[in-house]
């Protein structure tokens, strides 16, 4: 096998949540460019036929489950339908998320509830739905945020203590399940990129952090799709338990 055929995804499947819309679309697209086949969940099914459609383009199947991550039962549901559709699962990434921005003295209990149950509970459900089928060679992706290992300047204190917890969360399913199951678990910790999250910022708020970005820009959607491409292909087959940032130089400032 060449150094370039070890990032290719041929006969693979994955599995993409919050592949409605944003980072997930170029998530299940960047997968499906690389050789896979892709499971595609969301809360809003009826964006997923948009999503599928860039999938199959590539020449690759779809398929398009509602899926709510925060319920364990619709995590299981997602799985055993890629399952049943292409016979097996292979990767995941768990990208779904939501996010507040609230003082951390004037947010109601039940707003911080729902973002830890998305963000952190939800990966939690979709890793163990996976990590009871997949075979030795798989990949979980966690998509984690840089505001799990710095602060941005707004109040986020549901948002980064559940990317925060998603960290340790991969770091202890590697522990567990690379040499016992074969299954390696990374994270990646994103910084700005065009998604729905960033559109509700505050005007001027991105290019207010701009100074913080040796880069001195956003990153590209692609650029993520490519590092999530590479966690999961063979290329990546010798690293487990880590956070890569992909942040344009945002952590080391």
């Amino acid at each position: 096998m060449t150094v370039p055929d070890m990032f290719r995804l041929d006969g693979r499947v994955a599995v993409v949540t919050g592949a409605s819309s944003g980072l997930g679309v170029a998530f299940a697209q960047g997968l499906a460019e690389a050789g896979a086949d892709v499971a595609l969940g969301a809360r809003r099914a009826d964006r997923l036929k948009d999503t599928a459609a860039l999938v199959e383009a590539t020449g690759r199947r779809a398929l398009t489950v509602a899926t709510d991550v925060a319920d364990p039962d619709s995590c299981s549901n997602l799985v055993a339908l890629a399952l049943e559709e292409f016979g097996r699962v292979d990767i995941l990434v768990n990208n779904a998320g939501i996010a507040t921005a609230m003082p951390a003295t004037r947010e109601p209990p039940a707003d911080f509830r729902r973002v830890i149950d998305v963000n952190l509970n939800g990966c939690y459900w979709m890793a163990q739905a996976c990590g009871r089928v997949m075979q030795p060679g798989s990949s979980i992706i966690n998509i984690s945020s840089v505001l799990g290992i710095t602060t941005a300047g707004l109040p986020q204190a549901a948002y980064a203590a559940s990317k925060a917890g998603l960290i340790g969360l991969t770091r202890d399913l590697a522990q567990q399940w690379t040499g016992r199951k074969g299954i390696r678990v990374n994270a990646i910790a994103p910084g700005f990129f065009d998604s729905e999250m960033t559109e509700q910022y505050p005007p001027g708020y991105l290019e207010s952090q701009a100074p913080r970005i040796p880069s001195g820009r956003k990153g590209d959607p692609a650029e993520l799709a490519a590092t999530a491409v590479f966690l999961a292909s063979d290329a990546a087959g010798y690293i487990t338990g880590q956070t890569l940032a992909v942040d344009g130089g945002l952590t080391i400032t």
